[in-house]
């Protein structure tokens, strides 16, 4: 009995006094404030950089409303930089969520690049159903984007943008139905002209960052009707709108 006792006894002062085996410590995972600022960065950088390509891509290409879009595969092209340009400053909330969610800015190219895949669907649709045509056309889609502005679905459209969605597909189609009027604008005075996509571009992004306001959003409206209203009965005064003389 006193050997069992004292055998207990070794055994329990060795484990006592036996080393701990250290876990190899892992490798630290970037803060918070990092990731959100290199998802930042990375959007805004390319949003940027498709500015000044989309620019470029346009010049001499602006006719009004006689414009013409060229080949799939080249408005395609022009297409997709200014959807860039223009939606990705919109985005970045979104885009700082999803990142913030994923714990990095791995998640940023694929929610990005879906996102942009729906507008490219859209350009898809533009390049087939649109014709160069005329100011009655042109105002008259104006007015119809104007009164789409006060529609109970474009305030569903914007709330959900606004929210933002946990897949950049989601995402994208929501934005796309609260800014479907703004860019159906853009296509009828002046699909490939630099200031009209600047214009659209500012209130876009307006939308989708700022708080719905019916002391904004009515007058916005009616000055969006009013420009229809202005390119039915005098469509020369209107910038941009008719092709320069050559």
């Amino acid at each position: 009995m006193s050997s069992q006792r004292a055998s207990s006894s070794g055994l329990a002062a060795a484990s006592a006094t036996s080393p701990v085996p250290h876990r190899s410590p892992s490798l630290p995972r970037p803060t918070q404030p990092a990731t959100m600022a290199a998802a930042l960065a990375a959007t805004l950088g390319l949003a940027a950089a498709s500015w000044v390509v989309a620019v470029w891509q346009m010049r001499g290409m602006d006719m009004g409303v006689a414009t013409r879009l060229g080949s799939l595969r080249f408005f395609a092209g022009v297409w997709v930089v200014m959807m860039a340009a223009m939606m990705l400053p919109g985005a970045v909330p979104a885009v700082l969520r999803r990142a913030r969610a994923s714990g990095g800015v791995r998640a940023v190219p694929v929610f990005a690049g879906s996102y942009l895949a729906v507008w490219a669907l859209v350009g898809a649709a533009v390049w087939a159903l649109y014709r160069p045509h005329g100011p009655v056309a042109a105002g008259a889609v104006v007015v119809a984007a104007g009164v789409y502005e006060l529609t109970p679905v474009k305030r569903y459209f914007r709330r959900r943008c606004r929210d933002g969605a946990r897949w950049g597909f989601g995402f994208g189609l929501c934005c796309a139905g609260s800014s479907i009027g703004l860019m159906a604008v853009l296509v009828a005075v002046g699909v490939m002209s630099v200031t009209w996509m600047v214009v659209i571009a500012v209130v876009v992004s307006a939308q989708k960052l700022l708080p719905p306001r019916a002391a904004v959003d009515v007058p916005l409206a009616l000055a969006i009707t009013g420009l229809g209203i202005w390119i039915l009965l005098v469509p020369s005064s209107v910038p941009g709108l008719t092709p320069p003389m050559m």
